[in-house]
C-alpha cells in the first residue's frame, strides 16, 4: 500500500500550483506587503473561534492562519530567500535553545526564572547582529492596537524595573476598569478624537521617557564601572 504524504507537503504542493504560470491570476499577483493585513485578519478570526469554544471553526481559521505561513514561504522559496522547511527548522531549534530548563540542565524555580532566562538567551542570540535590542524595550510590534501595544510596553518597563510602572490611581475591580474604559472611548469620540490614536500617542511619549531613564541609568552603570 502506498505511503500517504503528509498534509503539509500536499499544501506546499498545492500553494505552488497556485503561484506557477498557469496557476491562479489573484495569487500570482500578491507579494508579502499585500497579504501582511490577511495575515492579521485570520488571527483575529482565530481568536473569535477561541473565545466561542468552536472547534470546528478553530480547525478551520488554524489552517487558514497556516496558509498564510505557507503562501510567504512559496514567495520567499522563489526569491531564493528561505523555504518552509528553514522556517519550520528555524523555529523548532529556537524552542529548544529557548527552554535550557526543558531540554538541558538548567533548573527554574518559577515562570519568572522562565521569562529572565529566555530573554538573557534572547539578547545573546540578537548581540553583534543588525537585530541587536539595546533596550529592554526592544522588539514590541509597531502595527499592534494601542492597548495591546501599551499593556507590553508597560510589561516590559516593569520587567527592566524602570521607574514610572507603578500604578498612582485608586483601587478599581475588573468590571470598574471596563466601565471606565467603555466611558473613555465613548468621551473620546463625542469630542471628535480617536481613542485609539490618543493611546498611540500617549504610549510613544511614555516611551521615550521610559528610554531616556533606561539610557540614563546605563551610562551611570558604566560611569561606576569606569
Amino acid at each position: 500500500m502506498k505511503k500517504k504524504r503528509p498534509a503539509i507537503e500536499d499544501l506546499i504542493r498545492v500553494m505552488a500550483r497556485l503561484r506557477s504560470p498557469t496557476g491562479c491570476p489573484w495569487d500570482r499577483e500578491q507579494d508579502h506587503k499585500t497579504l501582511r493585513w490577511h495575515a492579521v485578519e485570520e488571527v483575529y478570526e482565530l481568536m473569535d473561534a477561541i473565545d466561542t469554544e468552536d472547534d470546528h471553526e478553530m480547525e478551520e481559521e488554524l489552517g487558514d492562519l497556516l496558509l498564510q505561513v505557507v503562501f510567504h514561504c512559496q514567495l520567499a522559496r522563489e526569491r531564493g530567500a528561505f523555504t518552509f522547511d528553514r522556517v519550520a527548522r528555524h523555529i523548532t531549534d529556537k524552542l529548544i535553545r529557548r527552554h535550557p530548563h526543558v531540554f538541558g540542565e538548567t533548573k527554574v524555580k518559577n515562570v519568572d526564572q522562565v521569562w529572565a532566562n529566555w530573554e538573557k538567551i534572547k539578547h545573546a542570540e540578537k548581540h553583534g547582529t543588525k537585530h541587536a535590542r539595546s533596550s529592554a524595550l526592544d522588539g514590541i510590534p509597531k502595527h499592534l492596537p494601542a492597548l495591546l501595544r501599551a499593556e507590553k510596553l508597560v510589561k516590559k518597563a516593569k520587567r527592566a524595573k524602570l521607574s514610572g510602572t507603578e500604578v498612582n490611581t485608586p483601587q478599581m475591580g475588573k468590571a470598574s476598569i471596563a466601565r471606565h474604559l467603555f466611558e473613555l472611548t465613548a468621551y473620546a469620540q463625542a469630542k471628535g478624537w480617536s481613542a485609539e490614536d490618543l493611546l498611540s500617542s500617549e504610549t510613544r511619549k511614555q516611551e521615550r521617557l521610559w528610554r531616556k531613564r533606561e539610557q540614563r541609568s546605563v551610562a551611570r552603570v558604566k560611569a561606576g564601572i569606569d
